[in-house]
């Protein structure tokens, strides 16, 4: 399972000129999930997002996570994540999970985040055509693989 997570100071989701989700400061992520991911994946990747100290403090040092500032999370499936480039021009995603597999696990790590987060998350909508705005807060962006682990 991998994720992107970016620090935003607002961030929506719209289907189809309808916005679903928004949310002010926090975190945007973006979820990839593969065949292989389990509950593990889930549990590592949300308890590593939310504890992240990628917030400023009093004096100005990123040392906060978003459970400590309070701050909103909107979760987007993107199964662009596990894109492979070895070949050609094209990038093929046949590592990304089928959907039967995809949207349980997207499910429950929403759930997941959720409960750890101790309150709601928004979300996009899985296998939607989404337009996702943004604006990047530092900017930060990190990308973390649960598979690579040390």
């Amino acid at each position: 399972m991998r994720i992107v997570i970016q620090r935003v100071s607002e961030a929506t989701v719209s289907i189809n000129g309808e916005v679903k989700s928004s949310i002010g400061n926090g975190l945007l992520l973006f979820v990839g999930i593969e065949e292989e991911d389990n509950s593990e994946d889930i549990s590592f990747l949300c308890k590593k997002s939310i504890n992240l100290r990628i917030f400023d403090d009093q004096n100005g040092v990123m040392n906060r996570s978003v459970s400590e500032t309070e701050g909103e999370i909107l979760v987007v499936s993107q199964f662009t994540l596990h894109a492979s480039t070895r070949k050609g021009n094209r990038p093929s995603y046949i590592r990304a999970a089928k959907p039967e597999i995809s949207i349980p696990m997207y499910k429950q790590f929403c759930t997941t985040l959720a409960e750890l987060l101790q309150r709601p998350v928004q979300t996009g909508e899985f296998g939607a055509d989404m337009k996702v705005q943004l604006v990047n807060d530092g900017p930060v962006t990190i990308w973390i693989d649960s598979k690579n682990r040390e």
